[in-house]
């Protein structure tokens, strides 16, 4: 469910700011545009939002900037204080992840996240949109940003280039974590009565909006 990677989160809490303004050029192409992706899932969203992967906020506070009703889900308490120090006091984040988290207080029409669902495997992620389905209601949407390749070649020339550039950090984040393909996301998505798009925004990051279908 992603809580493995609970310790990386708390060690990446200080610095994770830094990281997705530039600062780290192991992972300059992954957060490229940043500010466009983030502003894009705020853009596709309605206005009862659950946020899945929290991280230090950045997504939450434009959300709430917007007058966006958002619950806030994240696993790590380091990333949870430093959210908590961005936003309005009203803005609710609590402990959870993508499978496991509390009931919620409202019936969202959108869910939410950024840079995250790829540290669940494709068996979670299924398990996953399965749960969202039976919380959204007809048309409601799930609008994801992060890190899914064209295809598995897609996949392992991006490993194979990340170790030629010497950025062997992000070859072992690749290597590590659950990167899926558009077919596999697609598939997904599909099973669980979905209609997706999806748009690339820099060499790793794409936007899926997945609208819920009749059945």
């Amino acid at each position: 469910m992603g809580r493995e990677f609970i310790p990386l989160f708390e060690n990446w809490a200080e610095s994770y700011d830094d990281t997705v303004a530039g600062h780290d050029i192991q992972y300059r192409e992954v957060f490229r545009n940043y500010e466009k992706i983030l502003s894009d899932v705020v853009k596709h969203s309605g206005s009862k939002v659950l946020e899945f992967g929290v991280g230090t906020g950045n997504l939450t506070a434009k959300l709430a900037a917007a007058e966006k009703q958002v619950l806030g889900i994240e696993p790590s308490k380091t990333m949870r204080e430093i959210a908590k120090q961005k936003l309005p006091e009203h803005v609710v984040i609590t402990d959870g992840d993508f499978i496991d988290f509390p009931s919620l207080s409202f019936s969202p029409d959108t869910i939410v996240s950024s840079y995250a669902f790829h540290h669940l495997t494709n068996q979670e992620k299924r398990e996953a949109i399965r749960r969202y389905r039976n919380i959204l209601n007809e048309h409601g949407k799930i609008v994801f940003a992060d890190t899914v390749f064209s295809d598995h070649k897609a996949f392992i020339a991006a490993i194979e280039n990340a170790k030629k550039n010497g950025f062997y950090q992000l070859a072992e984040d690749l290597e590590t974590e659950h990167y899926p393909t558009i077919s596999e996301m697609e598939a997904i998505f599909t099973s669980e009565h979905f209609r997706t798009t999806f748009q690339q925004y820099n060499d790793f990051v794409w936007v899926m909006e997945a609208v819920k279908m009749k059945t």
